[in-house]
């Protein structure tokens, strides 16, 4: 067995240990041993000024850095509207028409990963906001040069100027990541979760908290826990049962290492019913059926409609409330 399944056995255990054993507990005190509030602010945002944050906004919905001037960050993860962060395909379509790998995850909360990309392969946003920029199956761009005379051209000297005051020539690759970087650490998603989770015992009504201790008692807290319910660690897809897709092994890509055969990081689950379709892959089109087949591969249970369904009312506390707020700063 590999260091991952044994790690994910021994969590395992030690999650659904207290949950069966302390039936005096209150439903919140056994959520608190598994989760814990969003923080008002990410870490790494320290020094974030609100220049570079607005800089970051900008460049976000800069659709110069694309090859053809046909796509942003936001045709991927989409924030416009009150939207969640994703473009909701089962792989995301590249400005030359190329169809990606895999399904785009979030921007919302992702600064609170462990790591970036469904493989791990960047650490924190900074590195993974270079990547998309010239993948060619993305924005397809041919080099940094092209990149800053797009920039230039369109006037933004005077951006990154503010968001950089003591370079002499700010629009460079490193300080258009990290202004990427500084706008995405603001996006720290709100739900009645958080609020119960934060003392308000009435933010999430009766079926909802059935949901819960059934997400718990069921052992989905094994990977979804924390503060976004998902993200800190990396889980093989189909650890009991084997899941279908063979092609993409996930970490194995990045590091070349056999063991990693087939090992995602672990989505998070807050704003879950908003991010549609589901899996690294998209393969998943409904929750409920992400539900079913997570139980099914990753924890080797059969779950009947009943209990889909309750686990899926759980989920209505994790939709983002802040959305909104963000889409109309947009505008």
């Amino acid at each position: 067995m590999t260091k991952y399944f044994i790690s994910t056995l021994l969590t395992l255990l030690c999650f659904i240990g207290p949950s069966q054993g302390q039936t005096q507990a209150s439903t919140h005190e056994i959520a608190l041993s598994f989760f814990k509030a969003l923080p008002h602010v990410m870490q790494g945002a320290e020094q974030d000024t609100s220049a570079l944050i607005n800089l970051g906004r900008k460049l976000y919905f800069e659709t110069a850095l694309s090859i053809n001037h046909s796509q942003s960050c936001n045709s991927c993860h989409n924030l416009t509207n009150g939207a969640a962060g994703v473009d909701h395909l089962k792989t995301s379509i590249g400005a030359l028409g190329s169809i990606g790998n895999r399904n785009a995850p979030t921007t919302w909360n992702a600064g609170l990963h462990v790591a970036q990309f469904w493989d791990g392969r960047a650490k924190t946003l900074s590195q993974q906001a270079k990547f998309p920029i010239f993948n060619v199956k993305e924005m397809a761009m041919t080099s940094e040069s092209q990149v800053i005379e797009r920039l230039s051209s369109k006037g933004y000297l005077a951006d990154f100027k503010s968001g950089f005051p003591q370079q002499l020539s700010p629009i460079n690759l490193e300080n258009i990541a990290q202004a990427l970087a500084a706008f995405q650490r603001t996006l720290i998603s709100k739900d009645r979760f958080n609020k119960y989770l934060a003392g308000d015992k009435d933010a999430i009504n009766q079926n909802e908290k059935a949901g819960l201790r059934l997400f718990i008692d069921k052992g989905c807290v094994a990977c979804h826990n924390g503060a976004v319910l998902g993200g800190q660690l990396f889980m093989k897809m189909g650890i009991v049962h084997p899941y279908p897709n063979k092609v993409d092994k996930g970490k194995a890509q990045v590091t070349g290492n056999p063991a990693d055969n087939y090992f995602f990081k672990v989505p998070s689950l807050r704003n879950i019913l908003n991010t549609a379709p589901y899996f690294h892959d998209g393969a998943a089109a409904t929750i409920e059926q992400a539900i079913e087949d997570t139980g099914w591969h990753q924890l080797g249970i059969k779950l009947s409609k009943e209990e889909v369904n309750a686990i899926k009312i759980f989920f209505n506390t994790l939709n983002n409330q802040k959305s909104i707020e963000v889409s109309q700063e947009i505008k």
